[in-house]
């Protein structure tokens, strides 16, 4: 199963940063969101992009997940080449992670 089945993403950015928030569609499913998508697995999922630390942080009563990766933008807006520079499209990318063992 890929995230996007039963969650959607919205992101964010700040210089060399990026900012991740991964909402459960139903917040049944927020439990096992949080059991499966580590720092460390979406590090992984994400290599080549998220390039330094990746933090999490937890809003259960919103049944998201919050994933702040840094050094993951080239430079940030103002300094990378990349035609994405704002990081819109890690959204995508975060919502085809297939969930381990589902």
């Amino acid at each position: 199963m890929r995230l996007h089945q039963i969650a959607h993403c919205r992101t964010g950015d700040k210089g060399n940063i990026s900012n991740i928030s991964v909402i459960a569609y139903d917040n049944r499913d927020f439990a096992m969101l949080a059991d499966l998508l580590t720092p460390a697995y979406v590090k992984q999922c994400l290599v080549g992009i998220a390039n330094g630390a990746v933090e999490r942080y937890e809003l259960p009563q919103l049944g998201a997940l919050n994933f702040v990766l840094h050094n993951a933008l080239g430079g940030g807006v103002t300094r990378s080449l990349a035609l994405d520079a704002h990081g819109k499209c890690l959204a995508s990318a975060m919502l085809e992670i297939e969930m381990p063992g589902r």
